[in-house]
């Protein structure tokens, strides 16, 4: 029996200071139904936000947006029309922000 070794695969390693993982920051805002889906695009077109969490005055989460860079439109219009039918269901919800977190200048 005789046994053979495959040739060695090249590796790379990302350094670490090259590849940070970047923390999030949360933010909850109160909106009123009709407002709902003019903030919910303006939070879309800041372009630092990771995703939109909608939220009746209960707490129960209605809606949940992922948000990643280079979204085209066509991907978040479906969303949007989720919203607005949210919007036209409830009179106060509550939105949270998941932000990408400001690097600090050292």
């Amino acid at each position: 029996m005789t046994t053979t070794q495959a040739p060695p695969t090249e590796a790379t390693e990302v350094p670490m200071s090259e590849n940070p993982v970047k923390a999030s920051v949360f933010e909850d805002m109160r909106v009123d139904g009709e407002k709902l889906l003019a903030k919910v695009r303006e939070l879309i077109h800041e372009g630092n936000v990771r995703r939109v969490i909608i939220k009746n005055d209960e707490g129960t989460t209605l809606l949940e947006i992922p948000l990643t860079l280079g979204v085209a439109g066509a991907v978040i219009l479906p969303s949007l029309a989720a919203v607005g039918a949210v919007a036209a269901l409830v009179t106060d919800c509550s939105i949270t922000v998941e932000r990408v977190a400001a690097e600090s200048m050292s």
